[in-house]
């Protein structure tokens, strides 16, 4: 058969190196767009063991945290692809400015300079822009055009390619050749659970653990419907408070439900903080509001908690918007993270569960012959990991467009 695989300049095909290569997600899309992989480089040894079961090129175990290569890599190539950390840009976490991960997307600009590659492509979670954490993301954009580089960043939301999953991610791309040109992206209808998961019985990785009966989990399970979620900071229709699930949380007076769910419009409503969700109420407010004896009893209760917010305040326990959300099976899921396949964030559509790693790796866009190592790590993998259909799309822009 005759080789179809894209040429580079100088007649060879083009060639890629991975850095933070993960698992493989953004090396696999563009493996299958025609690209050959020089290197994949990461810390993480069980993640390169699964890259290497998967993907045809050399891994390297090393750290990038000082934008240093390790030895054997290839002195040029066409293409690097950077997919650092997210971690400390992330709003779910506590994004400190100076957290060490927030670095290594510049170490990554640096390992790529020193490549002299063709095209550099970076990706991270849209919140690398927001606040002051956007001099990072800045930094890098300013580092790689007075390196002669012209770039451009986009965002993908994996909804966009089909994928049953909400998955907004932003790339910047930097180009040193003549290319001229925007990429156009397709506009899909969402997929849903029931065609992502269909026939999945039997595919490697597909080891459900189901909830034991009785227990706390198994019983908040049985309480949520598809399209709920237990959540104590909202009112809406989707919520289902502990409250109600005495039988896990325990029994409270109509009146205490009452004052709970009041509460939950008061710390929207009197802020203190310029971010974050909500915040904790004055104690002398809420005892003058609905009784001291009512907040008493709801502390004793395990509903209230007593916190100091520059003053004495309470806060309801359970203060998280959503843990065990129960997806539906004609819709779509949240972004597939390293928390997905528990049953504390995500729940099966019907059943009382968690996801297995192959049903989290359909929605990312794997192939089922891409099989991971049946540890517990593999639902962290998978969550770090670029769709490869949005790589994909990537690489043919690359190869169709900037190398052209």
């Amino acid at each position: 058969m005759r080789d179809m695989a894209p040429k580079s300049i100088n007649g060879n095909k083009f060639y890629y190196v991975s850095l933070f290569s993960g698992c493989g997600g953004f090396d696999l899309g563009f493996s299958q767009a025609g690209f050959k992989c020089a290197g994949a480089i990461d810390v993480d040894k069980t993640a390169l063991v699964v890259h290497s079961n998967n993907i045809d090129g050399k891994t390297y175990n090393f750290d990038l945290s000082n934008g240093q290569l390790p030895a054997g890599i290839p002195k040029q190539v066409d293409v690097v692809i950077s997919g650092s950390p997210c971690q400390g840009f992330s709003t779910l976490g506590k994004r400190k400015v100076d957290d060490p991960r927030n670095h290594l997307l510049i170490a990554g600009g640096n390992a790529a300079l020193a490549l002299k590659p063709k095209v550099f492509l970076a990706e991270n979670v849209t919140s690398v822009k927001s606040g002051a954490h956007k001099q990072y993301w800045h930094k890098l954009d300013s580092l790689l055009k007075k390196s002669g580089y012209q770039t451009k960043e986009i965002i993908i939301d994996s909804r966009d390619l089909g994928l049953a999953q909400r998955r907004r991610r932003i790339f910047l791309i930097a180009w040193n050749t003549n290319a001229k040109g925007s990429l156009d992206l397709p506009k899909c209808l969402p997929g849903n659970l029931r065609s992502a998961l269909s026939n999945i019985e039997g595919q490697p990785n597909h080891s459900p653990t189901y909830l034991e009966k009785g227990s706390p989990e198994y019983l908040i399970a049985q309480r949520i419907s598809p399209g709920h979620k237990l959540s104590n900071v909202r009112n809406g229709p989707r919520s289902i408070h502990t409250w109600d699930i005495p039988e896990v949380f325990g029994e409270i007076q109509e009146h205490d439900k009452y004052v709970l769910s009041e509460i939950i419009g008061l710390r929207r409503r009197i802020r203190v903080r310029e971010n974050g969700d909500a915040d904790p109420l004055p104690l002398a407010l809420a005892k003058s509001t609905f009784g001291a004896n009512a907040i008493s009893r709801l502390v004793k209760a395990g509903y209230l908690r007593h916190v100091e917010n520059g003053e004495e305040c309470i806060d309801l326990c359970h203060a998280f918007n959503g843990t065990f959300r129960r997806f539906s099976w004609d819709s779509y899921s949240t972004t597939v993270d390293t928390r997905f396949c528990s049953p504390r964030y995500c729940l099966h559509p019907e059943e009382h569960r968690g996801f297995s790693v192959r049903e989290a790796a359909r929605l990312q866009g794997f192939p089922d012959d891409f099989v991971f190592s049946d540890t517990k790590h593999d639902h962290v993998l998978v969550g770090n990991a670029v769709p490869p259909p949005v790589a994909h799309l990537l690489a043919n822009f690359v190869r169709n467009v900037l190398l052209k």
